[in-house]
């Protein structure tokens, strides 16, 4: 393994902060390169090779490919959901023109391997809510469920035509504690734990039986290795693979921070968001992931939240909260 050299690309954010721990940790931090529009000032992304790249200027991807020679390329930069709805345009440039861009040059420099996350925003308000099928009506109505959408659509195209070994699965929303939510419609998910610890409330976005499919970042990382390892053969799916941990309402979550922080108290004032949580399924259904390349989530709602307090807790209390 020490032979791959792997090169993500937005690797700042929310998931690509713990892909590239795990990654590091697989590889070794020399051989993990990680690129972000800015460099954050944080020891740990001064420990390994560090490249500010813009996702939209060729110029620049050229030479870090020339540069390092990645076997492999996650490629996680986007404008997401709540904050796409804001800059259409910019979205729709990010994520498509960005996307091409890396295609492009994976193709030009012999890239193995290439990993693009796609999103459960790819479903819309005709979409089955329940248990939703890997394959069903898909009418986003959102710039960020366009782009996945047709994101997916290019990566089949480009694996069929290009022989680009192209990987992706579908997130659901995300929650960690490690690094802070990046503007999506599910943000509520990770801003209630620390709401909960720092001030013992919290005023939430979306109404309280709205109803999301979610993963703990755990599992969304070992999804996301586990797809990237997994055998070409057994990726019989070449657009993106459904994946889902567990549904639960912001009153639901709720009540299980209330087992931990038993004088928590939420309110609810929704805002435009609630419109696009309203057009997404309400649970997933994963058959095609667990049969074909082995997937299985590890964490239920109880664990997760368990550990989400477990790992928060100790940096508040640092801090005299």
């Amino acid at each position: 393994m020490s032979k791959e050299t792997v090169l993500i690309i937005g690797s700042c954010g929310q998931v690509g902060t713990e892909l590239t721990e795990s990654l590091r940790n697989l590889y070794g931090t020399a051989n993990v390169v990680a690129s972000d529009i800015r460099k954050p000032e944080s020891a740990f992304w001064q420990e390994g090779p560090f490249e500010i790249m813009d996702v939209l200027d060729t110029a620049k991807i050229a030479e870090v490919l020339k540069k390092y020679q990645p076997t492999q390329i996650y490629h996680l930069a986007a404008l997401l959901s709540a904050t796409a709805e804001k800059n259409p345009k910019l979205g729709w440039r990010l994520n498509m023109d960005g996307l091409f861009y890396v295609f492009d040059a994976a193709l030009e420099f012999g890239v193995k391997r290439l990993f693009w996350p796609s999103s459960i925003a790819v479903f819309g308000p005709n979409t089955p809510k329940l248990n939703t099928p890997q394959h069903c009506i898909m009418d986003p109505n959102t710039v960020y469920g366009i782009t996945k959408q047709t994101g997916e659509r290019y990566c089949e195209y480009y694996q069929k035509r290009y022989g680009l070994d192209v990987r992706s699965i579908r997130y659901p929303g995300l929650i960690g504690y490690k690094a802070d939510a990046g503007g999506g419609t599910t943000d509520y998910a990770v801003e209630i734990f620390h709401e909960a610890l720092k001030h013992g409330k919290y005023e939430c976005f979306l109404k309280d039986n709205t109803s999301l499919p979610m993963l703990y970042m755990p599992d969304a990382i070992k999804a996301t290795l586990d797809i990237t390892h997994a055998a070409a053969e057994d990726v019989k799916i070449r657009s993106s693979y459904n994946i889902s941990g567990f549904s639960f309402t912001p009153e639901s979550l709720a009540e299980k921070i209330k087992k931990h922080i038993p004088n928590f108290e939420i309110t609810y004032r929704p805002d435009p968001r609630q419109v696009i949580a309203d057009s997404w399924p309400q649970s997933i259904e994963d058959i095609e992931a667990r049969k074909d390349w082995g997937w299985k989530n590890d964490y239920d709602l109880d664990a997760m939240v368990a550990d989400m307090i477990k790992n928060l807790a100790p940096r508040y209390k640092s801090q005299g909260i």
